[in-house]
This record gives structure tokens, C-alpha cells and sequence, in this order.
């Protein structure tokens, strides 16, 4: 087959050379552990310390994510990473009539700071790192984070790990918005000030190209979607007063993991690069600053109902492609997935992978495996290329917001989408079980959870929880919030703090926040803002 290209469109010869590799290769290599950080952002990587085994969970009630966190970590897993709800992430309570069948389905419910104590009953939040996957309501879920560990006696110091915090992506993939883009920028950037007032060990933001490429992107628009969007929060918080050196290292990304292996290894080395050099160029920030560290998701849209036990072998090598590219953090997706929610046995098998990979395969034993490698390495550059130019098409609209809001991303990523379902359709992309090697047999979903009961027993929690707090004490609160809201400049994270200990729930901070900015609704062609 003459005509082979990646994933992203980048054609592929049959072979590469020395002639394939850019004249300043060494300059642009570095070493690990050095600018550009092309080999990786420490100088021994995985001798020194493996990448954190984060398992994403949460399904149903706050005891049940409890219990699958807790086999988690006697199986072996390093970290914790949390699903929360829809209704959760949208700032709904479970008793809203928007929440009707929706409680518990996609991640845990939780309504109350109440519910968050029970997903880590029992668990050390001291010694393990928590991952929390909400964007618009972030500085909620950090705030009831950060009362379940004062209430337990942790101190804030020792309390670590990730809050998602970014919501321009929902406006381009996922849909889970909340505010109008402005205000929901304020609070993005209030997280910033008050994670590095506060010295906490946690990432204020966890910027996503993973849900973009879910829905379709290349791993070209991956990385420059991705990267115009960390753009766009950094000036954001640089206006507000924040010191770019300090925030840097409390910004992380998320990215995902595909099939083609190497592309995504190339991808990996040329994010780390790019990023690095985008910071330096733009704002002078220094080598720590420069640091881009990241999670990596394997991907749940390649992962197939028919033949779901193939998933196996696609987590694998995706997984591969992760830590070949130097990832800080891993989730490796169970194969039924595609199915149902992963069951105690796909869950355990999905972090074995993991494990094969660290303490078999061998991969780990020196710094970026794959540099030098005369197609890796041209890859690397054409990705890095390719990226540039289309955050220079971002740039030359606006900047991310105004791309976001004129429908440029979203139809980019619509586009490209678009053209890997009629390749699929054509059979020029083989996806083994689905347009070649079929067996006619297909696979059946495990029984579904029942949702009602599920919802009505989560439902008869929020109302007892209301009736037993503190009346005076919580109306005062959410009457500073909303002052707090209408007052441009005015520190939020303080008095959303407040709301949490006197037992307000999602559903009502987010309802104060809402009385002064409104709630939003969008398109592809643009998002118009209501209320």
C-alpha cells in the first residue's frame, strides 16, 4: 500500500533515515529532565518514580464508588480519580426535574458535603491523590474536598491531587457548561488564586484534549486545541494579577491515548516540546514553569460492543503508547466499557495492564525509549509543525474563546470526525470485529443498576440532610455568595467554602452563582447566553 498516512492525515513512507531528521534534532532533543523537555520532564523518568495508577470510578451511590476506590487500591493502585454525575456537573441536585434519570448513571451523586465523606469513607486522603473530573462546579466539589479533610483533621498541606477546572473544552466537546464563558473564566481563575494562596498541593486545572479527541478530533487539533485553550487561561489569570512562574506548576493536562502507537508516542514528545517553548517564548516563565506534565485516558471511543475481550489488546497498546511517551498518569479503560459500566473483574484487569507494563515490558528502564528513532522523531516534528499552525489560525480569529464562540473548533473537530466514520464506512480504516473480522456474535450488557431505587434512596438523603443543617447559618452564606457574584474582582472560593460547612448543597451554590450571571446555552455556530 503506497498511500499510508497517521491518524492526524501525516503521510507515512515506507521507510525513514537520517535525511528524514531535522537539522537542529540535538537542540531540539534536549535531555530528559531539560529544556525542551522533548525526552521527558525528569532526568531518570520511570527509574526514579513510575507514573500514578489512577483509575477513574464513581457510579451510583457515594458506598458503592467507596467500595470500588478501596479494592482499587488493595489491588495496587496509586491514585484515586472520581466521576461524578451529571447532575452533579451540572449544578442540579438530585431532586431537580432535571435530574430525573440521570442520578447516579455516568459517575457518583453527590448533593451535599455529606456525600463526598462517604466516597472516601476509610480512605487516607494524607496518602493517596485524588482526581476529580468536574469543570463548571470545580470549585464546589474542591471546597466539599477540602471541609471532608478539615473535618476529618487532615490538614490542608497534606491533601493532594487534581480538580478538572476546565470548562472552555465543554464548551467545544462535552457540553457540561453551566455559566456564560466570562464568569465562568472568573472562577476558573479564582481556583488559580486561591490554590497558590493557600499553598496546596493540588493542580488547580487539568487542561483536556481527551474529550475533544472522544469527540472526534485528530491528534494534531488534540494538542493545538488544547494548548490554545491553556493560552487562553493563563492570560486570563496573568490579567488578574497571578504570577505565571507560580501557576504554571500547578497547570496539568490530559490527553488521550489511540491506536496508532507511534503517532501517539510522537504526540506525547512534541506536547511536551511545544508547550515548553510556547511558555518561554510568551511569557518568560522559567525551566519549572516549562514543565508540561500530564494524564493520560486510553481511549474509550476506540473500545467496540462487538468482540468486547479485543478491547484488551487495544488498552495495551495504547497504555504502551502512554508511558513510551512519557505520561505522569494513567487510566487504562476496562474492556466492556462499551457495554455497561466495568465490573469488579474488567476494572482489576484494566489496572493489571498497567502493572504488565510497568514491571514486565521493560519499557521503563531508561528515559524516552523511542528518541532518536528516525520516524519517531520526524513524526515528533511534523506533529509539533502541524499543532503551530493551526493554534496560528486560533490566534489569527481571536484567541480560543472567540474560535470557541464563532464555531471554529467545534467544526473543525465535526469535520474531522466526519471523515474518520467515512473511512471506517469505505473499509479504508479496519477496526477488527466491526468492518473486518466479524463473527456475527454479539456481546450482551450485564444488568443495568436500578436506577429508581438508586435515585429515590439518594433523593431521601438531600432531604434529610436539608432538614437537619442550620437554617440561619446557611441562608447567610448563600446571601454572601450571591453579593460575592454580582461584585466583578471579589474573591469566590471563600464564601463557596462557607455555603459547603453549613451543608449547602450543588444544587443551591450553583443557584446563587446562576441568580447573578445567569445560565448558558449554546450551538456549534456559537453559544448565545440566557437568563
Amino acid at each position: 500500500m503506497s498511500d499510508r498516512r497517521t491518524g492526524s492525515g501525516i503521510p507515512v513512507r515506507e521507510a525513514y533515515g537520517p535525511g528524514d531528521l531535522p537539522a537542529d534534532l540535538p537542540a531540539r532533543l534536549g535531555a530528559p529532565g531539560a529544556f525542551p523537555f522533548t525526552r521527558g520532564i525528569h532526568e531518570s523518568m520511570y527509574r526514579g518514580r513510575l507514573w500514578t495508577m489512577r483509575q477513574y470510578a464513581g457510579f451510583g451511590t457515594a458506598e458503592e464508588t467507596n467500595a470500588r476506590f478501596r479494592a482499587l487500591l488493595a489491588a495496587g493502585q496509586t491514585g484515586l480519580s472520581t466521576a461524578f454525575d451529571l447532575p452533579t456537573q451540572m449544578g442540579y441536585d438530585s431532586d431537580h426535574p432535571l435530574a430525573t434519570g440521570e442520578v447516579g448513571r455516568v459517575g457518583v451523586a453527590v448533593d451535599t458535603v455529606d456525600d463526598l465523606a462517604r466516597v472516601f469513607d476509610g480512605i487516607p486522603l494524607d496518602r493517596v491523590t485524588t482526581s476529580m473530573t468536574i469543570n463548571a462546579t470545580a470549585p464546589i466539589l474542591l471546597a466539599m474536598y477540602l471541609v471532608v479533610g478539615e473535618e476529618r483533621g487532615v490538614p490542608r498541606a497534606r491533601l493532594g491531587g487534581t480538580i478538572q477546572n476546565d470548562v472552555l473544552k465543554e464548551f467545544i466537546a462535552r457540553g457540561t457548561y453551566v455559566f456564560p464563558p466570562e464568569p465562568s473564566l472568573r472562577l476558573v481563575s479564582d481556583v488559580f488564586r486561591f490554590v497558590l494562596a493557600e499553598g496546596l498541593a493540588f493542580n488547580a486545572i487539568s487542561i483536556s484534549g481527551y474529550h475533544m479527541r472522544e469527540a472526534g478530533a485528530t491528534a494534531v487539533q488534540e494538542l493545538a486545541f488544547t494548548f490554545a485553550d491553556a493560552l487562553a487561561y493563563l492570560r486570563h489569570a496573568k490579567a488578574a494579577g497571578l504570577d505565571v512562574d507560580r501557576l504554571a506548576p500547578r497547570v496539568s493536562f490530559f490527553f488521550a491515548a489511540h491506536n496508532d502507537l507511534l503517532e501517539e508516542v510522537a504526540k506525547f514528545r512534541a506536547a511536551r516540546r511545544l508547550w515548553a517553548t510556547l511558555l518561554r517564548d510568551e511569557f518568560g516563565a522559567g525551566d519549572e514553569a516549562c514543565r508540561l506534565r500530564f494524564h493520560t485516558q486510553t481511549a474509550g471511543s476506540t473500545l467496540t460492543a462487538q468482540q468486547p475481550l479485543v478491547n484488551v489488546v487495544r488498552v495495551a497498546v495504547q497504555a504502551l503508547a502512554a508511558v513510551l511517551g512519557g505520561t505522569q498518569s494513567l487510566h487504562t479503560n476496562a474492556y466492556d466499557e462499551a457495554l455497561a459500566l466495568p465490573t469488579d473483574a474488567s476494572a482489576l484487569l484494566a489496572l493489571r495492564t498497567q502493572q504488565v507494563v510497568a514491571f514486565e515490558s521493560g519499557v521503563t528502564a531508561t528515559a524516552d525509549p523511542l528518541a532518536g528513532s528516525y520516524y519517531v522523531e520526524a513524526l515528533t516534528a511534523q506533529l509539533e509543525a502541524r499543532a503551530r499552525e493551526l493554534m496560528a489560525e486560533v490566534e489569527r480569529r481571536g484567541g480560543a474563546l472567540r474560535a470557541i464562540a464563532d464555531g471554529f473548533v467545534q467544526r473543525q473537530i465535526a469535520d474531522a470526525a466526519w471523515a474518520a466514520q467515512q473511512a471506517l464506512e469505505r473499509g479504508a480504516e479496519v477496526v477488527v470485529g466491526v468492518n473486518r473480522f466479524q463473527d456475527g456474535a454479539a456481546a450482551s450488557p450485564p444488568p443495568a443498576p436500578d436506577y429508581r431505587a438508586l435515585a429515590a434512596r439518594q433523593v431521601e438523603r438531600l432531604v434529610a440532610a436539608r432538614a437537619a443543617r442550620d437554617r440561619a447559618r446557611w441562608a447567610r452564606t448563600l446571601d454572601a455568595l450571591r453579593e460575592a457574584a454580582r461584585e466583578p474582582g471579589v474573591p469566590l472560593m471563600e464564601s463557596i467554602l462557607e455555603a459547603v460547612r453549613a451543608r449547602a448543597t450543588v444544587g443551591e451554590i450553583t443557584a446563587a452563582l446562576e441568580s447573578a450571571w445567569g445560565r448558558y446555552h449554546g450551538s456549534l455556530t456559537g453559544p448565545a447566553p440566557t437568563g
